[in-house]
């Protein structure tokens, strides 16, 4: 088997595609030939050794992947079914997704969805699934399409575009933030209303600002996320999942207290596989079928390195689909 293999030397940390046996492969009760896998930001930072995201090595990135199983110890699947992966830890301190076979806990494993293929699954990945996990929470706080505005920070990143485009099918008018101008065409056919700059979030904000959004999605954090909670209207619901700029947040109580604002956290790295799968089968009737065309850029596993290092150069929209075998 192939796989792309992180190790370290004299501190930095080295990515190369070496073939492996796959008696190498850490333990686990279902073993699969990954299909497909994706780049994710957290990939990139592993990768490039920039973010402390793996403590040990060898490692084997790719924190999602889809696949056929080779093995299974697990009654609960089957030699031949199709499977996906995203979270638990894979590619971090467990073997991940850009290798030719993973082997995992069957407890981390999803049934593909009805309708859903590998390169589907792939494209949407973690980022889609934790999109939709966001507007989930929206919905679940109260925030409809007649509600108002919703806002979306880091619009043209994996989470934020898959965001865009979910929102906009269901009826929501969307404002997208973006720090790239050559990305707004492509957020305007995700589905974006209005594109609003990065550099307008990123200042200090005052606790209270003028009432703006029904409803946010942030993956940036720090200023940006304290600039769109002062601007939240009353009832307004936030969903934050990232810390693209920063895991600092600099607000007050204020939005809270005085509008009634709700900051909701979502995480799908262990979200409950109930969670999950009803997650994975709202994306399947949400996503038109344009935004697989649109939010995609495809490479091969000898590419994931240095595409790696595009992502975090912001050279790099949408999502990044790995086409393992």
């Amino acid at each position: 088997m192939h796989a792309l293999v992180l190790e370290q030397s004299e501190g930095k940390t080295l990515a190369t595609v070496k073939q492996l046996s796959p008696d190498a492969l850490p333990p686990g009760e279902v073993t699969v030939d990954v299909s497909w896998s994706g780049l994710n930001y957290k990939d990139a930072l592993a990768i490039t050794g920039k973010g402390k995201i793996v403590r040990q090595f060898p490692m084997v990135p790719g924190i999602d992947f889809a696949g056929q199983v080779r093995h299974s110890e697990d009654p609960r699947f089957h030699t031949g079914q199709q499977v996906l992966l995203t979270g638990w830890g894979v590619g971090e301190n467990h073997w991940g997704g850009l290798a030719e076979q993973a082997r995992v806990k069957g407890d981390w494993l999803t049934p593909m969805p009805e309708g859903l293929d590998g390169r589907r699954a792939m494209i949407i990945g973690t980022a889609g699934l934790t999109a939709m996990l966001c507007v989930m929470a929206l919905e679940e706080g109260g925030v409809r399409p007649d509600s108002g505005e919703v806002i979306v920070t880091g619009a043209s990143g994996g989470v934020g575009s898959t965001a865009v485009s979910l929102l906009s099918s269901l009826g929501y008018r969307v404002t997208a933030v973006s720090g790239r101008s050559s990305t707004h065409d492509y957020l305007h056919q995700l589905g974006a209303s209005e594109i609003l700059p990065r550099e307008a979030f990123s200042a200090d904000s005052r606790p209270l600002e003028k009432q703006r959004w029904a409803g946010a999605v942030d993956t940036a954090g720090d200023k940006v996320l304290a600039s769109v909670l002062a601007q939240m209207n009353y009832g307004g619901v936030v969903a934050a999942c990232g810390l693209a700029a920063g895991f600092a947040l600099p607000t007050t109580v204020m939005p809270f207290i005085l509008r009634n604002v709700r900051l909701q956290g979502v995480d799908s790295v262990t979200a409950p596989a109930e969670r999950r799968l009803a997650a994975w089968k709202r994306l399947v009737k949400t996503l038109p079928d344009a935004f697989y065309q649109q939010a995609t850029t495809e490479i091969a596993l000898v590419d994931a390195a240095a595409s790696a290092a595009k992502l975090l150069n912001n050279e790099i929209t949408g999502r990044t689909l790995v086409k393992i075998r």
